[in-house]
């Protein structure tokens, strides 16, 4: 598998990285979950995704205090505005606030969190000069459905898109039927969060399959490296995992080492086949 991916500005995006939803946001661990970051960090795992949204800034700040530790031109950090603030009068203050807490002077990404009710044309402008002015790389995208893509396209500048950042892991593979194929065509990754399923029954059907024990078994891996490696198998996929433990990073870093065959593949297929139907967008 490619570590990277060429973005539309010849960027090269990592793959794999980590996500940091809820972490920051207890005092107790704090520090766990910052030894969980370097780790993830020392181990390739470069690309770190947030946003202003998680923990109302603590997310970030935590970051923060871990990526000023390295040099910042061998990160890839992402971060996301919310729609309320993706217009003129508030979204240069949401990016200063963002890159004061992540102690950087520029994003590699800056990321929509969902659709609207600012116009795209306001916050595509917006981003457009972020870019100019080298506060950001580049931009993109989350939470948007095909037809939401489309009306984006449609906007000046908005195939400027390098990313949609959209749930989708084995148990959720709405968007294979539409959107993943559209992006595709149009050299847009989608960027996979909660790639091994949120908790609750659906994560437990899934690493309770004994079809997907035995897969596992067969590559001495867990059920949980599977389904990373199910969502990475797709080559205009990025996979963003989120753990507060440094053990559980090093087994997420450890999935480019796992080749899924095609027989692996036809029984992934028969247990959690994808969609034959439009699918409306899973959103956590």
């Amino acid at each position: 598998m490619e570590k990277y991916i060429q973005l539309k500005n010849e960027t090269f995006m990592p793959r794999l990285g980590m996500g940091t939803w809820f972490l920051g946001e207890n005092p107790h661990t704090r520090e766990s979950e910052k030894e969980a970051l370097r780790t993830g960090i020392e181990a390739g795992m470069c690309l770190i995704d947030t946003a202003e949204m998680y923990g109302d800034g603590l997310s970030e700040q935590l970051i923060g205090q871990v990526i000023r530790e390295y040099h910042r031109q061998s990160l890839f950090v992402v971060s996301k505005v919310l729609p309320n603030n993706a217009g003129r009068k508030r979204i240069k203050k949401s990016l200063d606030h963002t890159l004061k807490l992540l102690r950087t002077d520029y994003l590699d990404m800056y990321l929509l969190h969902w659709p609207g009710s600012i116009p795209l044309e306001e916050t595509v402008m917006c981003m457009e000069e972020f870019v100019t002015e080298g506060k950001i790389r580049a931009w993109g995208v989350s939470n948007f459905d095909t037809d939401e893509m489309k009306k984006l396209m449609d906007v000046p500048n908005g195939d400027r898109c390098a990313v949609n950042q959209v749930l989708y892991h084995l148990g959720s593979r709405g968007i294979e039927y539409d959107l993943l194929p559209w992006q595709e065509k149009h050299q847009i990754p989608v960027m996979a969060y909660c790639p091994l399923a949120q908790a609750g029954s659906l994560r437990n059907d899934i690493i309770n399959n004994k079809k997907l024990m035995c897969i596992a078994k067969k590559h001495g891996i867990t059920v949980m490296q599977l389904m990373l490696a199910f969502v990475l198998h797709r080559e205009s996929v990025i996979a963003i995992p989120r753990s507060k433990k440094k053990e559980h990073v090093l087994e997420n870093a450890k999935v480019w080492d796992i080749t899924l065959d095609k027989e692996d593949m036809e029984i992934i297929n028969i247990e959690f086949p994808a969609p034959n139907r439009k699918i409306p967008l899973d959103i956590v």
